[in-house]
């Protein structure tokens, strides 16, 4: 670290050059990408993908890709109404490549719907929302509408961008610049959290936008890298620029004091980033393409923060310098001593009664975690988003007329595995059994089937049933649904030999997503806590610390789980905050909050730890090295947790549930997480282990290619530490 960082304060100049290309390039590629997102619940390998697969080629139907046309007209008997807007449904199947119209169908006394069927990808599809709609009659008694997945989510889609908008510049940096100017006073060091933020965004927004040209990309994940990104940013631009204010008061030139600081907070934000690229490393190996696409952007932040904190920031300093981080007092918010009396007089208390204050924080971590065990999961729902799109709004309408599942129904694909065999009588038995029995389970609202075309393909071999139900796709009922078609329903039809049957279409999709991607989820776990674990030997030099901070970790995951049950499914969100009422807690959110959590409130486990081992190593005393580090850090700690609340809550100020949930969630543990387990627990543990805190035996410090830590008392150092940090 310290050869690298004397190269960069060398070539200072053409480092910020580079990044001020990738600013710039990335800031281009940042505006051309919300038309390359979509959000997908696909899940490759399952048999609804399957039945997707098979829609989609033999029946030119992707469901993604479709949309639902729905006219409110004064009588739906009227045959040559009903003539007149099969035409204008014609016409506007025209507006999409590959579009293909259906027949109307009324659906009530004032109410005609039908399909436009295509082979697009929602990515696609949804830019020709507006198309459609402009080639829909408005007026004469004809209300038109334009919904399905594709619709909605072309409406959403501005409802993101301003949702971001607002919570970025409404609350986040407002905030965060509040929370600057409080720890460095006015000074141009505030500008350099700033700006390290501006070209770790840009720039891994320009890396998602090069990868959404060949893989789908998930909406929310410019939301996440712009948020998070400024979390990140300010939290390792706090803990380095006040430690290089440190080094300048030890004295010596200002490039010795930024060597020293890159040598040791440096180091600690370069273990920091890799944690947190760990955590979201675990959604890269997820099955789900939606999942694996919020992964990449979740993965690639931090990765380019670690470049951006050893080349970018040392240059910064560089050129700012002595003169450029002074502070200028405008306003007295305490002395420096004051503000360290506080963390002083608390490290003094949980060193004098430890099994007391690890006692409290325990019970409310937990106290905070038990409602986990009420948690329901669910693919997503319409119930969560704005009402007033017309795309939502026509849904609305479907939905209250004809059933909530008639929007993505259920589509049983029989493949009788030759050409015409779906024609042969012994299938056709088989069929209508299927349809009998469908038409008699408790959630379906109605069974569509015939010989013909379209449910018939082309080559006669596969047959296609629609089933609507009475609730959405995500709801418990159609999950459960689901569960019966495939254990009970289809194997009942008693099938010939060689036909197969599969359920696709909406609710068997949802529930493929959460059975695939919770089977996947506790083993790719295990896998972050082992690497976890064995990084943080290495940063910490120990073997017990890195456990306590893995286990810590779970607590403050599982205390976020059970507080998301509080404040939606309970209803607590709702009554204080205005939030969604929900009963089902989207089923990415537990997946994506456990690989974000874990890497991010590892940030002040490394802050606090690696200054606590700084001064073990100086005066072998624990009680010391655990108070300076609580003292040294717990500004700092808090000031960034602060920002990085704020940067989430812009996730909570949100009109889309799951995106009030992510960022609750998010906001809740790390304020739990900086408060509670670091400002409590950590420390009080640490003064119980005393010495062993510090052991790291010799066979294992070579294989970690880092100096041992003997167990063995060593006298205690005399005298007052140096400062550092």
């Amino acid at each position: 670290m310290e050869r690298w960082t004397r190269w960069v304060i060398r070539h200072r100049w053409p480092v910020l050059a580079l990044w001020l290309v990738v600013l710039a390039g990335g800031g281009y590629s940042s505006l051309k990408l919300p038309a390359l997102l979509s959000n997908t619940f696909t899940m490759p390998g399952t048999d609804s993908e399957r039945a997707r697969t098979i829609l989609a080629d033999r029946y030119g139907d992707r469901s993604d890709g479709s949309f639902t046309v729905v006219f409110r007209v004064r009588d739906s008997s009227d045959a040559q109404l009903r003539r007149r807007l099969q035409r204008r449904l014609a016409v506007g199947a025209r507006a999409v490549p590959t579009g293909r119209p259906r027949r109307l169908v009324a659906g009530g006394e004032h109410l005609l719907y039908g399909d436009i069927v295509s082979t697009l990808d929602l990515a696609k599809a949804k830019a020709y929302t507006d198309d459609i709609l402009r080639q829909l009659p408005h007026g004469g008694g004809v209300q038109s509408y334009v919904t399905g997945q594709a619709a909605i989510q072309h409406d959403l889609d501005p409802i993101f961008d301003e949702d971001l908008q607002k919570g970025e510049f409404q609350i986040a940096i407002p905030i965060a610049l509040l929370v600057l100017l409080v720890v460095f006073g006015v000074s141009f060091a505030v500008t350099i959290p700033l700006l390290f933020a501006a070209c770790t965004i840009t720039g891994t927004l320009g890396l998602v936008y090069l990868v959404a040209h060949r893989l789908t990309m998930a909406t929310y994940v410019t939301n996440l890298v712009q948020l998070i990104g400024l979390g990140i940013a300010i939290d390792y631009s706090l803990l380095v620029v006040y430690r290089f204010r440190e080094e300048l008061e030890r004295g010596g030139s200002d490039d010795e004091a930024i060597v020293r600081t890159m040598t040791t907070a440096g180091r600690a934000v370069v273990f920091s980033g890799a944690t947190v690229a760990i955590g979201l490393a675990l959604l890269l190996f997820m099955p789900s393409p939606f999942m694996r696409s919020m992964g990449i952007g979740g993965f690639l932040i931090p990765l380019v923060s670690i470049v951006a904190a050893t080349t970018l920031q040392p240059a910064l300093l560089s050129v700012y310098g002595r003169r450029g981080i002074r502070r200028v007092r405008v306003w007295r918010f305490g002395e420096e001593g004051e503000r360290r009396g506080f963390w002083e007089r608390l490290s003094g208390a949980i060193m004098r009664r430890p099994g007391r204050f690890l006692a409290a924080g325990g019970a409310l971590l937990v106290a905070a975690a038990l409602p986990v065990f009420a948690l329901k999961l669910t693919p997503g729902s319409a119930a969560g988003i704005p009402q007033h799109p017309q795309a939502v709004h026509g849904f609305a309408i479907l939905r209250d007329a004809v059933g909530a599942g008639a929007l993505s129904p259920t589509q049983v694909i029989v493949d009788s595995g030759r050409a015409g065999g779906a024609r042969a009588p012994e299938v056709q038995r088989s069929i209508g059994a299927l349809v009998r029995r469908l038409g008699r389970d408790r959630e379906v609202v109605f069974v569509r089937y015939r010989p013909t075309r379209p449910f018939l393909d082309s080559s006669g071999r596969y047959a296609q049933v629609v089933v609507a139900g009475k609730h959405e796709y995500g709801e418990g009922p159609a999950q459960e649904f689901v569960g019966r078609l495939r254990g009970e329903i289809i194997p009942a039809a008693a099938w010939p030999a060689g036909v197969r049957v599969l359920a696709g279409g909406g609710p068997p999709q949802g529930v493929d997503f959460i059975d695939r991607s919770y089977d996947v989820f506790p083993w790719l776990v295990l896998g972050v806590l082992v690497l976890t674990y064995l990084l943080l030997m290495r940063a910490f030099r120990s073997l017990l610390l890195p456990l306590k901070a893995v286990l810590l970790n779970l607590l403050s995951v599982a205390a976020s789980y059970g507080l998301l049950v509080v404040v939606f499914k309970w209803g607590v969100g709702k009554d204080l905050l205005g939030l969604y009422e929900f009963q089902q807690i989207e089923a990415w959110i537990p997946i994506f909050l456990f690989a974000m959590l874990f890497g991010l409130s590892m940030d002040y486990e490394v802050f606090l730890v690696t200054r606590m081992r700084e001064a073990w190593d100086e005066t072998h005393d624990n009680g010391r090295s655990v108070a300076l580090g609580l003292e040294r850090t717990g500004r700092i700690v808090t000031a960034a947790a602060i920002v990085m609340v704020a940067a989430f809550s812009g996730f909570v100020a949100g009109r889309v549930v799951g995106l009030q949930e992510f960022g609750l969630g998010l906001a809740v543990a790390i304020f739990v997480d900086a408060t509670i387990v670091r400002a409590l627990l950590v420390p009080s543990l640490m003064a119980l282990f005393g010495r062993w805190n510090w052991w790291l035996p010799p066979s294992v410090a070579r294989i970690m290619r880092v100096p041992p830590s003997p167990l063995e008392r060593p006298e205690p150092v005399a005298g007052p530490l140096r400062s550092s940090a």
